[in-house]
């Protein structure tokens, strides 16, 4: 699943490709390391817009009706239409131009830089809140869905981010539960670009 997301694609770029407007975030410079907690460009139905990377779960319960405490970066494709923790959630795509993933153990962890093989944008479906919080403040929030990995990603982490085409994200955005449920599936092998951070390329590990 995605652990830190990059952009660094131009806003004019990302906007063309999704056929979204683009002027809210115009003004947004690449970024080669997006952590959780930092806000990142999400498209929405009304185009494209800045959110804040995980949802701070205030008033949400789990199945036994205990508060949710920690902050949900990343909802598992398999609950995440039925996990009481998600309910009343929008949906969202996070266009970017890859991933990183660790593997190893601590302090001697090893980055893996993650993209497409063609170069183009990798889109993350996504889940969306809005946390109210003191003051009036509203913080629009975005959550990135994951599923099982696929072979190119399973050396590498038990779980990727689902990953839609662009033909299907109107879908993603605007259908029911069962219309959406066929796109939350491993992405098809063979097309990732997975190197090491800094460019050593996995195939050669």
């Amino acid at each position: 699943m995605p652990g830190r997301l990059f952009l660094t694609t131009s806003i004019a770029a990302v906007a063309k490709s999704l056929g979204a407007d683009g002027s809210v975030v115009a003004d947004q410079a690449p970024r080669r390391n997006i952590a959780p907690g930092q806000e990142i460009v999400t498209l929405t139905g009304e185009g494209l817009t800045l959110m804040r990377w995980g949802i701070i779960p205030v008033g949400r319960v789990n199945a036994r009706g205990r508060p949710v405490m920690e902050t949900l970066i990343n909802a598992r494709s398999e609950t995440v239409f039925s996990k009481s923790a998600y309910e009343g959630v929008g949906r969202a795509v996070v266009p970017v131009d890859g991933w990183y993933e660790w593997t190893g153990e601590k302090r001697r962890k090893v980055a893996w830089e993650i993209s497409a093989k063609d170069g183009g944008l990798l889109n993350f479906a996504a889940i969306t809140d809005v946390w109210n919080g003191p003051g009036g403040i509203a913080v629009s929030q975005v959550a990135t869905v994951t599923c099982p990995p696929n072979d190119d990603v399973a050396d590498i982490h038990h779980r990727m981010g689902v990953l839609l085409i662009r033909e299907d994200i109107p879908r993603w955005l605007e259908g029911s539960p069962e219309e959406v449920a066929p796109l939350m599936v491993p992405w098809p092998e063979g097309l990732l670009r997975i190197r090491k951070a800094g460019g050593v390329d996995w195939e050669a590990q």
